[in-house]
Order: structure tokens, then C-alpha cells, then sequence
């Protein structure tokens, strides 16, 4: 940045400042919290990590100075919890992808548990055969043994968001993922290689994002 668009002394200051107000008005919040998904902290934790992220960068442009403070980017953040207070119900969202790495081994295995059309070749056997395995064992077993189902693991995430109550019967089955929503979550994990490569990146002093492995959790 030039110095003529160099941040001012002044704008550093007042930028500090915002960061105490900020910083107090989180105590204060959390001093009153009325549960364990108080909205409340929620908005006064991001406003607090949005005054501290425009003091770091301020710090940074007219010092050349930077803060202890790790600011998660926007990516990495859940937008603010804005469901019920005391929920009374919840739903557990998962999402696991995988790879077909070895057709053979996942026509074997579907065929130890049920008879499969010899005669049937190429993607239709595929499909036939992951319908076999799928119907016959648990996804989390599934997860746990996908390699000897000739599977490659690839991202997954699990979201466990809260409700007023719980759904009618049948309410939602023709549209299960319909109604996911971000701002109703209250735990969610991540798993994806793509953890590994920023952790990398810090290892080796690269510009890699926030430490966690192959896993993260949110809320």
C-alpha cells in the first residue's frame, strides 16, 4: 500500500479502541447469556472478531506490526445461530463422498451378500453393486470399511442443527435436505484433504489458513 493511502495514526487508534468496546461489550454479554445458544454471544463474538480483524490489518499498514489474534476468515465461519433458544428437537445432516477406485473389489463384495447379473457390464454393475452395499450395510460401517469396498474417501461434513419441535411423520421425506440451514446449526465437522494442504503450507511457512487437521468443527 502507498503512502498516501497508508492508514493514519489516528485510524489505528480509534480502531484499538473499537476492539475495547467491542471487548467489553462480549463480556457482557456472555455475563447475561441465557443458554447455551444465547444469539446474543453469537453477534457479540462477531462483532468482536470484526473489530479485532480491522485492527490487525490497520496495525499491519501503518506499523508493520501484527496482533496474537487469530481472526477466522469468512469461509471458515458459521453465520450468526439464529434458532430456538431451548430446541426440542434436532436433525443430524451428513454428507460423505467417495471415489470408485476399484470396481472390481465392489462387485466382489456386493456379490458375497447378494447375486448380481453376471452378464451386466460396465456402469450399470457399478451402480447395481453400490445399491447392494449400501442397502445391506450401516453408512458408518461403510465409512470405516470403504477401502474394502474398493472405495476412495473424498470430502464429508455433518451438520447438527436445532428445531422447535420435531417434524410430522413423513413431512419432510420427499425433500430431506431441503431445509438445511447454516444459521440453525449448532455443531458442525468438517473432513477434507484439503486441511491437510493449509496445515502444509503453515508447516513450511506458506500463507496456509487456520491450524486443524483433516477434521474441523464449528460452534
Amino acid at each position: 500500500m502507498s503512502d498516501a493511502a497508508q492508514s493514519t495514526a489516528a485510524e489505528v487508534r480509534a480502531a484499538a479502541e473499537a476492539v475495547k468496546t467491542a471487548l467489553d461489550r462480549h463480556l457482557a454479554a456472555v455475563e447475561r447469556r441465557t443458554g447455551d445458544d444465547d444469539t446474543a454471544v453469537y453477534e457479540a463474538f462477531n462483532a468482536l472478531a470484526a473489530a479485532a480483524e480491522t485492527y490487525d490489518e490497520l496495525l499491519y499498514d501503518r506499523y508493520d506490526e501484527v496482533t496474537p489474534f487469530e481472526i477466522p476468515g469468512a469461509d471458515d465461519g458459521l453465520p450468526p445461530y439464529s434458532g430456538p433458544d431451548e430446541p426440542h428437537a434436532l436433525s443430524v445432516l451428513i454428507r460423505r463422498d467417495y471415489a470408485v477406485a476399484d470396481r472390481r473389489r465392489l462387485v466382489e463384495q456386493a456379490r458375497r451378500v447378494s447375486d448380481l447379473d453376471h452378464d451386466e457390464e460396465g456402469p450399470r454393475r457399478t451402480a447395481a453393486a453400490l445399491g447392494v452395499l449400501f442397502g445391506e450395510y450401516e453408512p458408518d460401517e461403510i465409512a470405516s470399511r470403504h477401502k474394502e469396498f474398493g472405495l476412495e474417501e473424498g470430502d464429508s461434513t455433518l451438520w447438527v442443527t436445532a428445531a422447535e419441535e420435531l417434524p410430522e411423520p413423513g413431512e419432510w421425506l420427499a425433500a430431506p435436505f431441503e431445509r438445511a440451514e447454516p444459521e440453525r446449526i449448532v455443531c458442525r465437522f468438517d473432513i477434507s484433504s484439503v486441511f491437510d494442504d493449509e496445515d502444509e503450507d503453515e508447516e513450511s511457512g506458506g500463507d496456509g489458513g487456520t491450524p486443524g487437521g483433516n477434521g474441523r468443527a464449528g460452534r
